[in-house]
């Protein structure tokens, strides 16, 4: 029966791409894509990756087995849709996945896909081959697969060690493709190979990406586009007056703040732009595990110091959101709701009343007037952590602590810190679905590569197992709140706000859909088309 019904699934997703193309008007082929890249990704591999720096670029080179719907803003678990698998259905026991695979699929170099390339990936992502990733920052999502296995050329099979409804999800993100067996990681990084809508053509570091159609793609008929060319612009005013000058036909994803976003409507006005979520938390780092921040006194003064509504206000004009480790409602579909967050310590409205209490909790740990605490705030050399981690040091100027900016270029940024080479850093953290098992076991479990902040709590690790075998939704959400609390509460990693940013692209470019919930599930573009 659950195999029939993801063959509906096919059917319902194939009608549903179809009714957006021709709302948009008749389809037409040709022409190179042109977007704005805000900077350049440290590799073209996407599983070694945790920036949509690389997979904006990189994902239109790629199929999953299965993916959420390119054109439903709000991924769910009811808008994931078959791509290299036609099926798949549960075992009895919900222990074992099974993915009846497409036969009619190649790699971009002619070779056949097949369900060996299917264990190859997750083996390697679950660190039991022989071939290695140079970072796999993903690998506790595959914590509860016990092994995959195949049955012919056309079946893959996960078999847990218990059950774990999620697992759909996270095959469905755009980080999570099918990699060729035949192709090592090392090539993967810089001539990575795909059986997607688009093939490589180069990567110049600092300068482009360029990838262009796969005439041999087994969705009949796409992509319409001949090609995607990606410039790489680190300035954000200079990228914008290339889009406002039609040189681009597209911003970076999520980049445009609220302020160039008036710049772009009173130069372009037939632009069109959207204003969404996208799933990504900007928040504090904090290296517990060397001093000063291995006091919890002095970790929980830094969260009473921030004044979130400052940082929205001042970054966005008043257009983000306060939450906790999920993102907030009515987009985030795990918030915790709102009084329940204004219960946290640091979130009530009273500003004076936490950073006198945080002044206390300094004091204690032996600084004061006469004796501020001295440190580095390390950052991405990007707009979007620069900004805020200048706002950052300012508020905890009221705290006794004088900290200066460290910039760390891109390529250097998420290295860094997962070895904990820093003290004290402002992170922006996307959660790549909106599923409680990505968000919780990647950031906050013990010994997790992308958990950079050295956080280990076992008891909170069961919740995390509790909350993730449950089946009832509503009774996994109030799980999931209690967790999204307690780690708040833990100082685990200060979340500050979730932004909301825009993107805009020209009037001929058609079927763009700007997911709500995940800023790294909406890159396939193979049925993206200029009216030109």
């Amino acid at each position: 029966m659950r195999s029939v019904q993801a063959l509906a699934v096919a059917v319902v997703s194939v009608l549903a791409i179809s009714d957006v193309s021709y709302a948009n008007g008749e389809p037409k082929s040709g022409g190179i894509f042109r977007i704005y890249h805000r900077d350049s990704p440290g590799s073209a591999s996407i599983h070694e990756g945790a920036t949509y720096s690389l997979n904006v670029p990189f994902m239109p080179i790629f199929n999953n087995l299965v993916i959420f719907d390119q054109h439903i803003a709000q991924n769910s678990a009811k808008t994931i849709r078959p791509e290299l698998a036609e099926s798949w259905a549960w075992s009895g026991d919900n222990k074992t996945l099974t993915f009846k695979l497409r036969n009619d699929v190649k790699w971009h170099d002619g070779k056949p896909f097949t369900a060996a390339d299917v264990k190859c990936t997750f083996d390697m992502l679950m660190g039991k081959s022989q071939q290695k990733f140079r970072q796999n920052p993903r690998k506790s999502w595959y914590d509860q697969v016990d092994e995959v296995t195949t049955n012919g050329d056309y079946e893959a099979s996960f078999k847990l060690k218990r059950p774990q409804p999620a697992l759909p999800s996270l095959l469905a993100s755009g980080y999570t493709p099918v990699y060729p067996c035949h192709v090592s990681p090392a090539e993967m990084r810089t001539k990575p190979v795909g059986t997607g809508p688009f093939k490589f053509v180069e990567f110049k570091a600092n300068e482009s990406i360029k990838l262009t159609k796969n005439p041999d793609y087994f969705k009949k008929g796409l992509p319409y586009l001949d090609g995607i060319e990606f410039t790489i612009i680190p300035n954000r005013s200079t990228a914008i007056l290339g889009f406002v000058s039609g040189k681009f036909d597209m911003t970076f994803p999520t980049e445009v703040s609220i302020p160039l976003l008036k710049d772009v409507k009173s130069q372009a006005p037939n632009a069109v732009c959207v204003v969404e979520p996208n799933n990504v938390s900007t928040n504090i780092i904090i290296n517990s595990s060397a001093p000063p921040f291995d006091n919890i006194d002095i970790r929980r003064a830094l969260a009473l110091a921030l004044d979130r509504k400052a940082f929205i206000q001042i970054m966005f004009e008043g257009q983000g959101d306060i939450g906790g480790t999920m993102e907030p409602a009515p987009q985030g579909l795990w918030a915790m709701p709102k009084e329940m967050l204004e219960s946290i310590p640091g979130y009530g409205p009273n500003i004076e009343k936490n950073r006198e209490e945080a002044r206390k909790l300094m004091q204690k740990a032996g600084y004061g007037p006469d004796k501020h605490l001295q440190l580095k705030v390390s950052t991405r050399n990007i707009a979007v952590y620069r900004d805020p981690a200048i706002i950052l040091i300012d508020q905890i100027k009221s705290i006794y602590i004088d900290a200066e900016l460290d910039v760390v270029d891109t390529a250097q940024w998420f290295p860094k810190v997962a070895r904990k080479d820093y003290s004290l850093g402002l992170n922006l953290t996307g959660n790549a679905v909106d599923e409680p098992d990505q968000s919780f076991y990647e950031n906050y479990a013990c010994g997790s590569e992308r958990n950079y902040t050295n956080y280990c709590n076992k008891d909170i690790e069961k919740l995390f197992d509790q909350q993730s075998e449950e089946t009832d939704v509503e009774k996994r959400k109030k799980l999931v709140w209690d967790i999204d609390k307690k780690l708040q509460e833990d100082v685990a990693r200060p979340i500050i706000f979730h932004a909301r940013t825009g993107t805009c692209w020209q009037p001929y470019v058609k079927n763009i859909t700007v997911m709500s919930n995940s800023s790294y599930n909406g890159y396939r573009y193979e049925d993206v088309w200029l009216d030109k």
